[in-house]
This record gives C-alpha cells, sequence and structure tokens, in this order.
C-alpha cells in the first residue's frame, strides 16, 4: 500500500513520521521543503507537488484551514492525482460546512472520505499518542484504522457523516478555549487579591478538576506565564472558536459564551498575541484590570 501525507507543520511532520513505522512506501509534500527533506532521511519520498503525494491508496492532509485545504488539494491537484476507490483522510480542523462541500465533492470523483481530526499538542502527536475523532463510512475508517493506530492512542468514532467529526472537535476545542479563559479570569481574581497565580492554579487541578490534563497542563503555563514556544496558537483557536460559533449557528443554535470568547480571542489576536499559545488568553484579563 502506498500512502501519502501533505501538510508537515508541527503537528503533522509527527504524525507522518509516525506512518513510515508501517512499512509502507510513504510520499510526503509541504510547501516548505524542508520538512518533507527531513521526512526523507527517514526514509520517506518527498514530493514536488501535492498531486504527486496525492497518487496513493490512503492520503492523508493535515492543513491549516479551509482554504489552505483547498488550496492544496483541490487547486493542487492532490484529489485529483487520487485513484477512484482509494481514501483521503482530511485530519484538519475545518469548518462543519467544508467538510460537507468536500464530502460531496469525493463522492463525485469516486473517492472515499474520512474526517479525523486530532486532540493533542505537538509533543503528543510526535509520540504518537493522540485521541483520533473519526467520522466517514464505517468500512473506510476500518480500512485505516491500522495507521490511526499507529498516530493515536485511540480512536474515537461519531458517526457516518464526516462532518460529525469537525463538529465534535470544534466543540472539544471550544470547550478547551472556555477552560483557559476560567482560569485566566479566576487568577485575575485571586491575583487582585494578593493570591500567588501557581498556587491558586494547583488548587484547582489538585481539587474541583483533579486529573484534567488541561487545568494541569495550561494552568501550568498560566501561572508561569509560559506562552512561547506555541503548541497551539492563539490564532488558529480564535479561528476554531468562530468555526464552532457557525456550526451552531447554522442549527439554529446560539452559543452566549462562544460569541464573547470569539471577540476576546479576536481582540487578543489584534494586540499581538496570535503567534503566542493559546494559554496566553488569560493574559486578557489582566489586560481587562489594568
Amino acid at each position: 500500500m502506498e500512502i501519502g501525507f501533505v501538510g508537515l507543520g508541527a503537528m503533522g511532520r509527527g504524525m507522518a513520521a509516525n506512518l513510515l513505522r508501517s512499512g509502507h512506501l510513504l510520499r510526503v509534500w509541504n510547501r516548505s521543503v524542508a520538512p518533507a527533506q527531513e521526512l526523507a532521511v527517514q526514509g520517506a519520498h518527498a514530493m514536488d507537488t501535492p498531486a504527486e503525494a496525492g497518487a496513493v491508496d490512503v492520503l492523508f492532509s493535515m492543513l491549516a484551514d479551509d482554504a489552505s485545504t483547498r488550496a492544496v488539494l483541490v487547486e493542487g491537484g492532490a484529489l485529483a492525482a487520487m485513484k477512484p476507490g482509494s481514501v483521503h483522510v482530511n485530519m484538519a480542523t475545518v469548518s462543519v460546512a467544508f467538510a460537507r462541500e468536500m464530502a460531496a465533492l469525493h463522492r463525485e470523483q469516486g473517492i472515499g472520505y474520512v474526517a479525523a481530526p486530532v486532540l493533542g499538542r505537538v509533543d503528543v502527536a510526535a509520540a504518537g499518542k493522540l485521541n483520533i475523532v473519526a467520522a466517514g463510512p464505517a468500512e473506510l475508517i476500518q480500512r485505516v484504522q491500522p495507521l490511526f493506530d499507529l498516530m493515536g492512542q485511540k480512536t474515537w468514532r461519531f458517526g457516518d457523516a464526516p462532518e460529525q467529526a469537525n463538529a465534535v472537535k470544534l466543540g472539544a476545542n471550544l470547550t478547551l478555549a472556555c477552560a483557559i479563559e476560567a482560569m485566566g479570569e479566576s487568577v485575575a481574581l485571586a491575583g487582585a487579591h494578593g493570591i500567588d497565580a501557581g498556587g491558586f492554579l494547583d488548587l484547582l487541578s489538585s481539587t474541583l478538576f483533579a486529573g484534567s490534563p488541561v487545568y494541569k497542563g495550561y494552568g501550568g503555563m498560566i501561572a508561569q506565564e509560559r506562552y512561547s514556544p506555541a503548541g497551539f496558537k492563539l490564532a488558529l483557536g480564535w479561528k476554531d472558536v468562530g468555526l464552532a460559533n457557525d456550526a451552531a449557528q447554522a442549527q439554529g443554535v446560539r452559543l452566549r459564551f462562544g460569541e464573547v470568547l470569539r471577540e476576546t480571542l479576536q481582540e487578543a489576536v489584534r494586540r499581538g498575541d496570535g503567534e503566542l499559545d493559546l494559554a496566553a488568553l488569560a493574559k486578557m484579563s489582566k489586560v481587562d484590570r489594568q
């Protein structure tokens, strides 16, 4: 079996590296050539175009958003190069509307389509311990499951329509951003009364939210004001919270806190924090207090 992987950013690089353990031929492509060349040293085949990477049995993509996914897969020719009966697995966090559009396009071309966004930061991706949220035809997910097992510790299935996986991922990222906002505001409250942020957040992660990697991990970053290097950029969090609001509105659902959070993240990006880790959202409560 031949495998392709396009989009070798911070997350994709580690995921593609883990696929090399499958023993199958792996074709890789990225806009900047350095990540593809690094993987070539490990045994991958670096391609010059997305179309060359797409001429495989299973194609994985991990691109930043709707626009970049469309540019690489559709305009870049990756999908057109795929043969009927092959499978494309989109592991990016994209909008529900775009996922629906992509599913229809794949059906027209006779290509299988699975949406499989992931939960986990860069170090988790490199370790092959991601949680994979998958939706699409059961037989297609079953076909690619051995490859999922190389990249993740568990695959969570959420329906036969690919866009359902994207709805779940957007909901998860909305919850993550809400938790960070809650920590930022509560730290600002405690700090205004002379309470140390580290001790306060240690209390939360050891009692009310014991066992939560979000409160433990992000709480530690907030306490130390350690926002760089970014494992998940704040600008991407803004994008995802916006997509969550859009997906809810399309179904007649209003996310009242989600709307406020979208505005807060947008303001953080305007202030120049977009390239920092999403944990930097906590800075906004301090800004308001000042």
